[in-house]
């Protein structure tokens, strides 16, 4: 008997990765994606899988949150991962991608595999029959979401996100920047440019005045930050030295041309703030302004930013922007299955359902898509171990607190303590790996679950291919 399509709502991180997995599990597939033929505040092309705001999914190693999250993807057959693998640009500890060929190869690779139909047309209420997966991201549309609202009979809760500043390699002073990495950690990938005591006030004293782009009524009423991607210009403001505890953090960056500053005696040549740019494409024509996300006015963010040394000549190919962010109560709404609980043929992931960053969308996408595959086959939906950061991130957002219910970003915090505690930060959190991975191995040969046999780099393939036997 043939398996009706499953349709899958929204083609970002989640929405491709969700049909990716659909697709290898055998089973066919409808991505609609409203791009070009509607288009966001957020999105700058027709691509699926496009990166709105940084470039950088995270730190890579396996004893950080994010770089343990990548881990747990890549075991599992990940195609986001294994295309950021593979559009891979030097970010020293982070894993940073060549946005523009990450997203058209991910585009590519979703036209090419016979059992995925990649529809452009913007979808206005949720199919009523069949297995559907929603991934629309926190920039749903108003009529899909009017309708979510009707089937949840739930407001949707909100906050706001913002994106940094890319500026053109050749428009920064390297006379003045310098590359570097902290504390010398992998190979050197950032642009550096180093401020003194008297540079940053004054930067800081203009950043606090500049004038903001106005928010709607409705949004004013309701603005929010999510504290992991606060707004530069809100974090200047809520005291001088801010931004110098956090994104402008000047320790562990080392000019190697005016010497040795590990040198106690050097103290005087270090700087008193650095505002780091990371590469953005490939051949290291776009710099990132990293931690500027804002919602400066665009001719603001030009005047104030050629304030920092270095950038006074830069040329801004993208300004920054800020947008409200919309999810859902997923722990009223959702099991750990990512199911909606009044109706199991529906399910949802990414920033819709209130995980933070590109990782835990591609997370969230991972499951919902083989769950849905699963339920197209008749097999019982699957949990993810607690140990796992992909599990343990997917139970809070389905059972915490539903009156204080936030967006949350993967974290160590949110893992089941180990056996005995242990004070040393690092060796706990290479427990918590060793463990997570451990219990993840376990649960995916018990499941049968297996990377992807179609490769990504086969054009075309005859039969369809059952990942679970």
């Amino acid at each position: 008997m043939a398996i009706e399509p499953i349709h899958v709502i929204g083609g970002g991180l989640a929405g491709t990765e969700a049909t990716w997995q659909i697709a290898q599990a055998g089973v066919p597939v409808v991505l609609h994606e409203m791009r070009p033929q509607r288009t966001s505040p957020a999105h700058h092309s027709e691509e699926v899988a496009e990166l709105v705001c940084s470039n950088s999914f995270g730190a890579q190693a396996t004893d950080r949150a994010s770089g343990l999250l990548h881990e747990e993807l890549r075991r599992l057959g990940s195609v986001i991962i294994a295309k950021a693998d593979e559009h891979q640009v030097p970010a020293g500890g982070a894993l940073a991608v060549d946005r523009g060929h990450f997203s058209h190869d991910l585009t590519t690779t979703l036209e090419r595999h016979p059992l995925i139909e990649l529809r452009r047309e913007e979808v206005h209420q949720i199919p009523t029959e069949g297995i559907t997966v929603l991934t629309t991201g926190p920039l749903t549309t108003e009529a899909l979401a009017a309708d979510l609202q009707r089937f949840t009979g739930q407001d949707y809760m909100s906050f706001f996100d913002a994106a940094s500043p890319i500026v053109v390699g050749d428009s920064i002073n390297q006379d003045v920047a310098f590359m570097a990495s902290r504390y010398d950690r992998g190979e050197a990938a950032y642009l550096n440019c180093p401020m003194n005591r008297e540079q940053y006030l004054h930067f800081w004293t203009e950043l606090c005045k500049a004038e903001q782009a106005e928010l709607k009524d409705f949004e004013r009423e309701t603005a929010k930050f999510f504290e992991a991607c606060l707004p530069i210009e809100e974090m200047a403001r809520r005291g001088e030295d801010t931004m110098r505890y956090g994104p402008l953090k000047p320790v562990g960056l080392f000019d190697a041309r005016l010497g040795d500053f590990k040198d106690p005696y050097n103290k005087d040549k270090k700087p008193y703030a650095v505002v780091q740019l990371r590469q953005e494409d490939r051949q290291g024509q776009l710099w990132n302004m990293v931690g500027f996300q804002t919602n400066l006015r665009w001719g603001e963010q030009a005047r104030v930013f050629r304030l920092i040394p270095g950038l006074e000549n830069a040329e801004f190919v993208r300004m920054g922007v800020m947008h409200r962010n919309t999810f859902i109560n997923s722990p009223e709404l959702l099991h750990r299955t990512l199911q909606f609980k009044t109706r199991p043929t529906l399910l949802a992931a990414g920033q819709l359902v209130g995980t933070e960053g590109y990782t835990a969308a591609t997370a969230g996408g991972w499951l919902a898509g083989t769950n849905a595959a699963r339920l197209a086959l008749g097999l019982e939906p699957l949990e993810l171990p607690v140990t796992t950061m992909m599990g343990a991130l997917l139970d809070f957002i389905s059972t915490a607190e539903p009156k204080h219910f936030q967006p949350m970003p993967p974290n160590f915090g949110i893992l089941p303590a180990l056996p005995s505690k242990i004070r040393n930060k690092r060796e706990r959190y290479g427990q918590y790996r060793d463990r997570g991975l451990a219990d993840l191995d376990t649960w995916a040969t018990q499941h049968r679950i297996r990377p992807s046999f179609f490769s990504l780099h086969t054009p075309e393939i005859n039969i369809p291919l059952l990942r679970y036997r």
